[in-house]
């Protein structure tokens, strides 16, 4: 009996003792948010993320019974230039390319078609059950079908979202030099993403709850108490996400707000069950179909999720692509350096019109 209550008394030490750890280390966290969050400077303080303009909200149902919302700005005057389809990428929506639909509506010569990839944003969580790669590519397609049925097209995807592009070249070889006339991939990857890289700084930052496993049974098994450990920590996420996400020492905070919200909108399931399809990716022969089309290839230069060195060995399969590599910014470069990367994109999209 002795033993026993000497044991309770350890184990209860003990969880004092990391209860006390856990304590300190969240009010640090908070203190270093609340510095970030207030500091003076911020070019980005004034802005409304929300007010994202378009003309037509619509519902487009994939093959396999998912649910798509799409929203497509439309030119002022039809000039019979090529639509632009965005594609974002992992845990995130199409509020990705914010600073992007601003230059393109304020131009009002494309049509420009956004879309919440199926299990983020305003879409639906896959029906089917099955998420993978090439799930992505036929939601693109049904994208593709609903809003340009005819006529020339330019895909911009990042990251996941690339990768959604390059699934769709994969089983659509033929839309690329007679439909799709032009391809930019922003922080993508054509090949296996390292484990290591991916799974502790986006699921850990995501759903700030570094204990549990990094698996598809993690939401079935715990997602509750995950999605509880999320918003407990969430200046654990906010800080996560500035690291991992950006690549300047001192990101603008209302950027890294923005971004860390669509992260923690994404559910657990939609996590977690993507992580293995994206360890499991490897197209560098889809990439064959983009060599008819102009491809730019976009990446900074201290991207930690999808390195420069991806960006590279597309270009390598692509020869006639171009690559801009974009100083001192992290994964969400079209963000972060926003600027630089419409600097390139729009000289891009008006070549190719």
């Amino acid at each position: 009996m002795k033993r026993r209550a000497r044991k309770v008394g350890l184990a209860g030490a003990a969880l004092g003792v990391v209860a006390a750890g856990l304590a300190t280390a969240f009010a640090i966290e908070r203190t270093l948010v609340r510095r970030s969050v207030n500091a003076p400077g911020d070019r980005y303080v004034d802005e409304d993320f929300a007010d994202l303009p378009f003309d037509q909200e619509l519902t487009v149902t994939a093959a396999d019974g998912t649910d798509l919302h799409v929203e497509v700005v439309e030119p002022r005057v039809d000039t019979g230039k090529p639509a632009i389809v965005f594609v974002h990428g992992f845990a995130l929506d199409m509020g990705t390319f914010y600073f992007q639909r601003k230059l393109f509506t304020e131009r009002g010569d494309h049509r420009l078609v956004f879309y919440d990839q199926p299990g983020h944003g305003r879409s639906s969580r896959l029906r089917s059950g099955r998420y993978d790669i090439a799930g992505l590519g036929q939601s693109l397609s049904a994208v593709l079908d609903a809003t340009v049925p005819d006529g020339h097209i330019i895909l911009v995807g990042h990251s996941m979202g690339g990768m959604a592009i390059m699934a769709f070249a994969e089983q659509y070889p033929e839309w690329f030099g007679a439909r799709v006339t032009g391809v930019a991939l922003i922080s993508t990857s054509a090949r296996v993403i390292d484990r290591a890289k991916l799974a502790v700084p986006s699921l850990v930052a995501r759903a700030s709850a570094p204990f549990f496993p990094l698996w598809d049974k993690a939401a079935t098994l715990g997602g509750s108490a995950i999605e509880r450990a999320r918003f407990a920590s969430s200046d654990l996420a906010w800080l996560l996400t500035r690291r991992y996400g950006f690549g300047d020492a001192k990101p603008s905070p209302s950027l890294v707000s923005f971004v860390e919200g669509m992260n923690s909108r994404t559910s657990v399931e939609t996590l977690t069950k993507y992580l293995n399809t994206i360890y499991n990716h490897n197209r560098f022969p889809a990439l064959a179909a983009l060599r008819g089309v102009p491809v730019l290839v976009i990446v900074g230069d201290r991207d930690y999720l999808t390195p420069m060195v991806h960006s590279e060995e597309i270009v390598k399969y692509l020869p006639d692509a171009r690559l801009v590599v974009v100083e001192n910014s992290g994964h969400v470069v079209m963000l972060e350096r926003a600027d630089e990367v419409n600097a390139a994109l729009g000289p891009f999209v008006e070549k190719i019109s």
